[in-house]
């Protein structure tokens, strides 16, 4: 199939390489994919909000609901071989073990995991095929790093990633493909503002979170993205199965 993006030329870390990014429309997943683009990919920039992603710079916006099975056959299938893959999307509910209803928790790893598991499946003959790739998963520092108050589900789901990326790391090691988690702290974005306004008291909420972090203050969008720019360039390529806490200290 003839791939319908132009292959870009000229410099940049990622230029001639096809990437997709999904939870694009927003914070850490639209910074990523307008930096990818920046850095010469020919980036899909995924998102289930199809509004959000409107004004996205040098990337091809697809809507795509990563908990659709066939969606994603149907993107790789449109999009070619892919060097880049960065499993951005993700889906933090609170509670404790006692609150969290069966309902939450499945939601929560179906976009947190499963997710991830079905987009790698796709992408990942076409890299081996080349013998090269780089697969970045979104972790948190909240799941095997540490634990936190009321985020079973989002923890547990979070650990799971950086189970299922040693994993792949570990089989295709050999092959050319390398596979990475980032562990971020709190960061400042539209979805955190959103769960800060259900508690009734912005200024409040944020106040707490920022007063956990070490450092004083949240992390930025653009922080995070700068390292996913890293992991996927082969300014990293003597590095996989690793998981990089970017936390402003919250773990130490």
């Amino acid at each position: 199939m003839t791939h319908p993006l132009p292959r870009p030329a000229g410099s940049g870390r990622l230029a001639g390489r096809t990437a997709i990014v999904t939870g694009a429309g927003q914070g850490i997943g639209r910074y990523a994919a307008e930096l990818f683009a920046a850095e010469g990919a020919a980036v899909w920039a995924c998102d289930l909000n199809s509004a959000a992603l409107e004004g996205l710079v040098g990337c091809r916006a697809l809507a795509l609901d990563v908990t659709d099975a066939a969606a994603i056959v149907k993107l790789q299938a449109e999009a070619g071989p892919i060097d880049i893959l960065f499993n951005c999307a993700g889906l933090v509910v609170p509670g404790t073990v006692l609150d969290c209803s069966e309902e939450d928790w499945q939601r929560s790893f179906d976009v947190n995991v499963t997710a991830m598991f079905r987009l790698i499946r796709a992408v990942l003959p076409g890299m081996l095929e080349r013998e090269r790739g780089s697969i970045i998963n979104m972790a948190s520092v909240v799941g095997a790093p540490k634990g936190a108050p009321d985020r079973c589900a989002y923890g547990m789901s979070k650990a799971a990633v950086i189970g299922l990326t040693k994993s792949v790391a570990a089989d295709y090691v050999k092959r050319g493909i390398r596979c990475n988690a980032i562990c971020p702290g709190t960061i400042e974005t539209p979805s955190l503002h959103a769960r800060l306004e259900t508690t009734g008291d912005f200024e409040q909420a944020l106040a707490a979170f920022k007063a956990r972090q070490p450092m004083g203050r949240l992390g930025q969008p653009g922080e995070i993205a700068a390292l996913a720019l890293y992991l996927a360039s082969d300014d990293s390529a003597f590095m996989t199965g690793q998981s990089v806490m970017v936390d402003g200290g919250w773990s130490l």
